[in-house]
């Protein structure tokens, strides 16, 4: 059996992001996505997911950029490298789980019930914070725990840049540590997962060629779209046009060809609870 979770990341940065990953449900083949206490369209994202309840929804956990959630009048780290930095000099640990906590509260506050988590950047890649991040699905029994671990690239769906495999090899690096660490909280992950190495560059061309040649098991496929206007254009983000791009690749009829000649089944993580 072969099983396909496609799940957007940024629900709730802004309101064209919003609108664009509803559309992909409501159209395309988009069955979950992750919602961001500290996106500026929070409420925004909530009032959407709560008119969609099939679509599944989980916790986008934010560690950089923007305003923290346990304490509004704090910034939070401003970048990947700054955040790595805090937890280096023993700075950042003792408020990463306080932090995520309140993140998880306010999506509970807003009446809905995350059945899965991933972080912002993959900051979860770093081992202080998957440590955090598996706590809290243990306090919050949210057991589903993105696996951010690229299927092999080569061939499968043609035309990766050196970058893009460069990437792939990097997370592998701390796969070992990672599966360990998901195994010892017993937190669930999908048997396979695409989109790292491809953000900003989802074509339909490209996921239907993935579908076809999906192995056993449950994938979960990472995307961003969203419609590109202004909010979207003034935003603090390098994805902008890709995710129109990413959102018309996500509604192509072709796709629902290539799901239905592979024998792939789309699911979301509620139903595999």
């Amino acid at each position: 059996m072969r099983r396909l979770i496609v799940n957007a990341d940024d629900f709730g940065f802004t309101t064209d992001v919003n609108t664009g990953i509803v559309e992909a449900h409501r159209r395309g083949i988009l069955t979950a996505a992750t919602l961001m206490a500290t996106g500026q369209a929070f409420e925004h994202a909530a009032d959407l997911a709560r008119a969609h309840p099939t679509l599944d929804v989980g916790c986008h956990l934010v560690l950089t950029g923007g305003r923290s959630a346990a304490d509004p009048a704090a910034p939070l780290p401003v970048s990947v490298r700054r955040l790595l930095w805090k937890l280096c000099n023993g700075s950042g640990r003792g408020w990463i789980e306080r932090e995520l906590a309140a993140q998880v509260e306010k999506i509970l506050g807003a009446g809905l019930r995350p059945t899965h988590l991933d972080t912002h950047k993959h900051t979860h890649l770093a081992p202080p914070v998957l440590e955090a991040v598996c706590r809290i699905s243990e306090r919050y029994s949210i057991r589903w725990l993105r696996r951010p671990f690229d299927l092999p690239l080569s061939g499968r769906t043609g035309g990766w840049s050196l970058a893009a495999r460069a990437a792939t090899a990097g997370t592998a690096a701390v796969r070992r540590r990672f599966d360990r660490t998901l195994a010892h909280h017993r937190c669930r992950t999908t048997d396979h997962f695409a989109g790292f190495a491809w953000t900003g560059q989802v074509t339909a061309e490209r996921v239907a060629a993935l579908i076809r040649s999906l192995p056993e098991g449950l994938t979960e496929l990472m995307c961003h779209p969203g419609h590109c206007r202004e909010e979207l254009l003034a935003a603090p983000t390098r994805l902008k046009q890709s995710r129109e791009q990413e959102l018309g690749a996500l509604v192509s009829t072709s796709l629902r060809g290539a799901l239905a000649e592979a024998g792939v089944e789309l699911v979301n993580y509620r139903s595999l609870s």
